[in-house]
């Protein structure tokens, strides 16, 4: 195993941003694995193939990993249920508004249900009561930030006048219920069915 010692002072930041991504990484697959109460530090650095002490080295205990490694996860998630709806920004023509809406809405079902989705959902809600802020950090990346960022472009389209005058906010949770409900329901739909069912009955309460 090479040391953490470098000769290059950029090589040395990169080796230690490489490792504790690594050590995340290990620590929210062997979370997802075994759980809190059963993941120990050593299988966490044997999956992240880094020694014992070199995780030590960047997080102090295991509450400290669980933690991290949930929040890095969250924050991939939401990004990419943010960038899922960036398309909207620019609102479609009328007759493009259909393809966009649920082009967007299936990305957004790819991002918030995908494995890493459904785990970092899991580990929060498992750990709840041992740790509520990070319950409370998981739902404002995966969910909040989401919902703000679909909210935001419905109402762009409204302001078009692609979209009936509404709540933004209203219609951005409907729109995410008929998306995350018909999975729920149906967990082995197909998504891009389960995204254009969707988008037909937001367009029928909310379409011009």
């Amino acid at each position: 195993m090479s040391s953490d010692v470098s000769t290059g002072a950029g090589r040395t930041g990169r080796g230690r941003i490489e490792r504790r991504q690594a050590i995340l990484d290990g620590a929210f697959a062997v979370f997802a694995r075994r759980g809190y109460a059963q993941a120990c530090v050593q299988e966490i650095a044997g999956e992240a193939g880094v020694a014992k002490p070199t995780v030590y080295s960047h997080l102090a205990d295991k509450e400290s990993l669980y933690r991290e490694a949930v929040e890095a996860a969250a924050e991939r998630v939401g990004a990419r249920a943010v960038s899922a709806v960036e398309p909207l920004r620019t609102a479609p023509g009328p007759d493009d508004l259909r393809p966009a809406l649920t082009a967007a809405a299936h990305a957004l079902l790819s991002a918030t249900c995908d494995q890493e989705a459904r785990t970092v959902r899991q580990l929060a809600c498992a750990q709840a009561v041992q740790f509520p802020d990070l319950a409370a950090a998981v739902r404002e990346r995966v969910l909040l930030r989401p919902h703000a960022a679909l909210a935001d472009r419905l109402a762009r389209l409204v302001l078009a006048g692609r979209l009936r005058p509404c709540d933004p906010d209203r219609a951005a949770c409907h729109l995410l219920s008929l998306l995350t409900g018909a999975l729920d329901l149906r967990p082995d739909a197909d998504r891009r069915e389960a995204a254009a069912e969707a988008v037909d009955v937001f367009l029928s309460a909310y379409g011009p």
